[in-house]
């Protein structure tokens, strides 16, 4: 691992990372409910960018909005920052849950996570098996690759509780069915989630508050590493495989330096390192409260966490917004 200065990540972590958080999810959430993704994100994108580009990083995006040719902002290998200060890889979303904040629905979020150089999967834009728990479980005792009845009877013995009294967070795709069937005939109740499975993942760090044991299905990777980087600073174990099914998507992994297609990667694997993660609501959650709007006032909820010291700092802030954000009409 390179060595990091770390007074220099100090200084992003208090109030500089927060910041670039609360830019984005204010601005999508000018957008919320009107059933525009595309103007919601952008609106998220071009916030996060110009907020970054005041940061004293010399970054570089690992986990974007897409390669070059599909992303004009925010790109797979676009630099950011002013250009002082530490060098360091970054996994961002500017707007977690795109159809969640047109939809006004809950769990949208503007999340952001920083490390060293290399220390983040670059993970092509593909779904990734993914598996997921909170902190306080002995580390590997669960597999990606058991079958749903095992994980269960595992984490209910580790919680020291009956599968019924379990719930797992599942993304509600068709290709789940199955698996929603495996899971549900253990006696766990599940949770389906529309988009946004960053959050999900996210809640099992706080089951007492989320009602969210595991996490259990797949989804895109970009979205794993994110997670990955979230559960190294906020405790638990993510363990993804990348779905790599056409000679198309083993090339494109193969060019951004995966070289092993089946491999099983753990938290650590996906980031490492001294990882900062920062996460603000957009729409209202189950730990993040959305953005709110009164009288030319925006109130944000953010929660930055660093992996290093553990430390997990909660935000409420107040924007006078005329002076910082530009109405959207």
């Amino acid at each position: 691992m390179a060595d990091i200065d770390l007074s220099a990540m100090d200084r992003v972590l208090t109030l500089e990372l927060v910041r670039v958080t609360e830019r984005a999810a204010v601005a999508a959430a000018m957008m919320r409910g009107r059933g525009d993704e595309k103007a919601a994100d952008q609106a998220a994108v071009d916030a996060m960018r110009n907020e970054l580009n005041r940061l004293s990083i010399r970054g570089r995006v690992v986990i974007g909005e897409g390669e070059r040719d599909e992303a004009p902002m925010l790109f797979i290998g676009e630099e950011v920052g002013n250009g002082d200060g530490p060098e360091v890889d970054i996994a961002l979303d500017p707007l977690e849950g795109t159809t969640i904040c047109a939809k006004n629905l809950p769990n949208s979020l503007a999340v952001i996570a920083i490390t060293h150089r290399n220390g983040l999967l670059n993970a092509p834009d593909v779904y990734m098996d993914k598996l997921a728990i909170g902190p306080g479980y002995p580390e590997d005792f669960i597999e990606l690759d058991m079958p749903p009845e095992e994980i269960v009877r595992r984490i209910a013995k580790e919680k020291d509780v009956r599968p019924h009294e379990l719930t797992a967070c599942v993304l509600d795709r068709p290709r789940h069915q199955k698996l929603i069937e495996a899971v549900r005939e253990t006696g766990v109740a599940i949770r389906l989630i529309g988009d946004g499975d960053v959050a999900g993942i996210i809640h099992t760090t706080d089951p007492e508050t989320t009602g969210i044991d595991f996490y259990i299905g797949s989804g895109g990777a970009p979205e794993g590493v994110l997670a990955a980087a979230a559960l190294r600073c906020m405790g638990g174990q993510i363990w993804g495989r990348l779905t790599l099914d056409t000679d198309e998507k083993r090339a494109r992994a193969e060019r951004m330096g995966i070289s092993e297609p089946r491999k099983i990667y753990s938290t650590e694997d996906m980031a490492s390192g001294d990882v900062l993660f920062a996460a603000t609501g957009v729409t209202d959650g189950n730990l993040l409260q959305g953005v709110s709007f009164r009288r030319g006032v925006a109130m944000t909820h953010t929660i930055v966490t660093r992996s290093h010291t553990g430390t997990q700092r909660w935000v409420r802030a107040k924007h006078i917004v005329e002076d910082k954000f530009e109405f959207i009409d």
